[in-house]
């Protein structure tokens, strides 16, 4: 007899739908699976007789094939347990041969008959109603996370018990409800706790309003990671498009939490500077994403930068620029989104505190050395870069209150509106995005600041790269001022932030 059951498997970012397809007929009795399959994949047959077994189920001394369609896809993890086996009941004659018609099944199984959870359910369910499919059939771990997905009849079960209650008898499993769950963790942080710092502070509102990519120099204590760390509280909200996007990425890597439902808060990831280019960027045989995905719509901090290795480093200049990274395989390529905003972090010098001679230790040749693991191409992708000064005694004790988050966030929103409102038309969302065919067209300078960029493209020194990017931020600078042309005081900002890693990297 032959049945076929529908689910799906994850291919970087996508899922294809797979036919799981059962078969049983006269012959010397095995389990075969076939399908390009992984060995996670051919565990099942396993993990699938021995529930059964524990079911009171026994498989009959017959040949049991099992085909994963379509062939030339490979199949990984271990999300066809549930399905190969409501194959192989089906082809018994346990469940109803029109019993799962229009309905993707997904399911990790246990050796006790338990269906456990499995991370990607999320775009799942979104493929399986593209596909017309009218239920979907996961373990209520994940039916929260199915349910996200309007349009479909999500059924959660625990068991094989009820996956045949369910298929025989129509009996529903209680479906968990679903709840956007806000973390208490304490307090959220917040800028008014950043005292002095009136440079980094209006820096991190150009980056948050903008994403433009912002580096921060100073010595160690100076607040640079207390900074980055409240980035994320001053960004515009996520559009309901980025939202989806951000839950789809963390219900791939399986780091959706369960009972959080859609993610509303940006990402902030904040790896270890020992970690490794393919944790930066994903891999594996079959893709996985990485950091840089990891922080799409958010904040990727880098700190200590200049103790990554210079591969890591390297890594970030595509993505920088093209909002996405793609890793190639034998079996294709994989295409990862990577529209984040990049905050670095790092020490002057090795000791951390050049440029003051009275208590920098370090010989101008190491101090060359350091800066040098931070190429030139890198840092023309940073259009902001922000000298932290170490704080003063006054500045701790000071009974001035800085700006809140709340506040400086009012600022961002507002400039992220005008962007939306400008870009309509267009695929981007913020000016940091914007290409150089488009700077002509939306970034119109005034005569005198025109003059002005001209003046320091031959001082400085600087490249298109460069040049592109001081447009983009002064655009920003001009958005959270709203003026609709460029003036001097925007470009005579801008070109600030962009030159003040000059007096560093001349050594």
């Amino acid at each position: 007899m032959y049945c076929s059951v529908l689910s799906a498997t994850v291919s970087g970012m996508e899922m294809i739908p797979v036919q799981v397809e059962a078969d049983v007929s006269d012959g010397m009795p095995q389990f075969t699976m076939v399908g390009y399959v992984s060995a996670q994949v051919k565990e099942a047959q396993d993990r699938v007789r021995t529930a059964l077994k524990n079911m009171g189920i026994s498989l009959p001394p017959k040949r049991i094939t099992i085909n994963l369609s379509p062939a030339d896809v490979r199949k990984e993890g271990s999300r066809f347990d549930l399905p190969i086996a409501a194959g192989v009941l089906m082809t018994l004659g346990r469940i109803p041969p029109g019993s799962l018609r229009k309905t993707m099944v997904l399911g990790e199984l246990g050796l006790d008959g338990h269906v456990q959870e499995i991370s990607g359910v999320f775009p799942a369910a979104a493929k399986a109603r593209e596909l017309g499919c009218t239920t979907l059939l996961v373990p209520a771990g994940n039916a929260a996370e199915g349910g996200l997905v309007g349009g479909l009849h999500v059924v959660g079960i625990q068991n094989l018990q009820e996956l045949l209650n369910y298929c025989c008898e129509g009996k529903m499993p209680s479906l968990p409800s679903i709840e956007n769950q806000k973390k208490e963790d304490g307090k959220e942080p917040d800028f008014s706790e950043v005292q002095g710092q009136t440079a980094a502070r209006r820096a991190a509102l150009i980056a948050a309003a903008g994403f433009h990519n912002l580096l921060m120099l100073g010595p160690p204590g100076s607040g640079k990671s207390m900074i980055a760390r409240r980035i994320p509280t001053i960004m515009p909200p996520m559009s309901e498009e980025e939202q989806m996007e951000v839950t789809r990425i963390y219900s791939i890597a399986g780091m959706l939490a369960k009972g959080e439902g859609v993610r509303r808060e940006r990402p902030f990831r904040a790896p270890h500077h020992t970690m490794t280019p393919q944790a930066l960027a994903g891999g594996g045989k079959q893709p996985s994403p990485g950091e840089i995905t990891l922080a799409h719509r958010g904040v990727l901090f880098l700190d200590e930068l200049p103790e990554m290795t210079r591969t890591t480093i390297e890594i970030l200049r595509q993505p920088l620029e093209e909002h996405r990274i793609v890793i190639s395989r034998v079996s294709g390529n994989y295409v990862f989104p990577a529209s984040f905003l990049m905050v670095a972090a790092m020490n002057p010098c090795p000791c951390g505190f050049y440029p003051d001679l009275s208590r920098c230790t370090c010989a101008p040749g190491d101090i060359s050395r350091y800066l040098s693991r931070v190429s030139q191409p890198f840092l023309d992708r940073m259009d902001l870069c922000v000298q932290v000064e170490a704080l003063s005694y006054e500045d701790l004790h000071g009974e001035e209150r800085c700006e809140s988050s709340a506040k400086m966030r009012e600022k961002a929103t507002a400039a992220a509106e005008i962007q939306a409102a400008r870009y309509r038309q267009e695929s981007i969302h913020f000016n940091s995005e914007l290409k150089a065919g488009q700077i002509e067209k939306y970034c119109i300078l005034e005569k005198a600041a025109e003059e002005l960029l001209e003046d320091a493209f031959r001082r400085l020194r600087l490249s298109a790269r460069s040049y592109h990017g001081i447009i983009r931020t002064a655009r920003t600078i001009a958005d959270l001022d709203g003026a609709v042309k460029i003036g001097v005081p925007h470009i005579s900002e801008a070109i600030c932030f962009r030159s003040a890693d000059k007096s560093i990297w001349r050594i």
